[in-house]
């Protein structure tokens, strides 16, 4: 029986809040001159941090597309994969193309940039980063990686399905590729094993095993590992902000992220089921799509007009983008979502019938879920649970 993770919902909101605090607080110019720390001087030595709120997402997204790909087949993967991305990013890519088309600003992530016709076209298919044009919004960079991430998924599904077994030795062969091709010199190889956020994927994959599988000794030392390896990405995305930034506070932050998943993972957190944080997750993709640039161009508006305080323009706006969130979960995302995976989804081939066999057969044994493995094989060991594992999860991550 499927049941909803709601904390993991809880989380994703969390992290597209903190990414969208650090998109409005520091990572542009309110004015267009002065750096945030100008209006905001309390606030943004702590809200600089919310960056990390895409590791989170990446961290999850591992957690939750296990979860939503086993048992399931290519096409059904990748039906529900397309049927959650591209409702709400079509809505966020023609709101935001014509926002920027008609609104282009300067001193932000954008710098002014007016995205062409051809622009938006092309973002329509969020291949817009191989195809070489700009995106209509600096925070699509997240689903380039998220849609890697689906490949490397899919080719596990297209090998017969996932099982513990592939999903362990996904872990393995991927943190190797991860960590070891970045000291090959290769930018290309770099991009298609994902190095630089590989590790949270594998996390979040590893602990799912855990959710479903229970504790074992292996699964805590690939969810080690992988946290290890984090910890180190970070330090360096810590430098690329500046050497007056310390680090140790996104050492915390990715470790306490990778502590609550472990307690949803052991089933710590299965009681809460508060109604609020399903609609959290629903509104969690549109409001990551649609925050950056509409967003910065109301403050900027609001600011120019009004007299207010700027942490005013900040709080309401980002009401507002959760209000347009909520619209364009309601009356694009769900509804154009069910036509896509109808749409999307290939009919079941029917069920072959076996041929008679000319002598009679033994009786086969009876099924058990988990089959058999050789006790001498660590890495196939399979750790067994007296109840039954959780069924696919019903909800899938943003990008990010």
């Amino acid at each position: 029986m499927s049941r909803r993770l709601a904390v993991i919902d809880g989380l994703r909101l969390v992290a597209a809040l903190a990414v969208l605090a650090f998109h409005y607080t520091v990572a542009w110019r309110i004015d267009g001159v002065r750096l945030p720390e100008h209006f905001l001087p309390s606030t943004v030595h702590v809200t600089i941090y919310g960056f990390l709120g895409v590791e989170l997402f990446f961290l999850i997204s591992g957690f939750v597309i296990c979860m939503s790909s086993w048992g399931r087949t290519l096409g059904q993967f990748f039906a529900s994969r397309v049927s959650r991305l591209f409702p709400a990013y079509w809505a966020a890519v023609v709101l935001t193309g014509l926002v920027a088309m008609l609104f282009p600003l300067r001193g932000g992530v954008t710098d002014g940039h007016r995205p062409s016709v051809l622009d938006v076209v092309v973002n329509l298919t969020m291949l817009q980063q191989p195809l070489g044009h700009h995106s209509v919004d600096g925070v699509y960079w997240t689903l380039f990686i998220e849609l890697k991430f689906y490949l490397i998924m899919a080719l596990v599904l297209a090998r017969g399905g996932l099982t513990y077994r592939r999903a362990v030795l996904l872990c393995a062969v991927w943190m190797t590729a991860a960590v070891l091709v970045p000291s090959l010199g290769s930018p290309a190889l770099n991009a298609l094993v994902i190095s630089d956020f590989a590790p949270y994927f594998i996390g979040g994959i590893a602990l799912y095993l855990i959710n479903r599988f229970g504790p074992a000794p292996l699964l805590f030392g690939i969810t080690g590992l992988a946290w290890l390896v984090c910890l180190a990405r970070v330090d360096d995305r810590m430098h690329d902000l500046g050497s007056d930034v310390p680090p140790w506070p996104g050492f915390v932050i990715i470790t306490l992220s990778y502590g609550v998943l472990l307690l949803v993972a052991l089933g710590y957190t299965e009681r809460i089921q508060w109604r609020w944080l399903t609609v959290a997750g629903a509104l969690t993709y549109p409001l990551y799509l649609l925050h950056s640039r509409i967003g910065h161009t109301v403050i900027r508006a609001a600011y120019e007009r009004l007299t207010v305080p700027v942490w005013v323009l900040i709080t309401v706006t980002t009401l507002l983008m959760l209000g347009l969130a909520g619209l364009v979960h309601r009356w694009v995302e769900r509804p154009l979502g069910r036509r896509l995976r109808d749409l999307v989804l290939t009919t079941p081939s029917p069920v072959r019938t076996p041929a008679v066999p000319m002598q009679p057969l033994r009786p086969r044994a009876q099924h058990i879920e988990t089959p058999p493995v050789r006790h001498d094989s660590l890495i196939l060991t399979i750790p067994h649970r007296t109840a039954a594992g959780p069924g696919p999860h019903p909800s899938a991550p943003p990008g990010r």
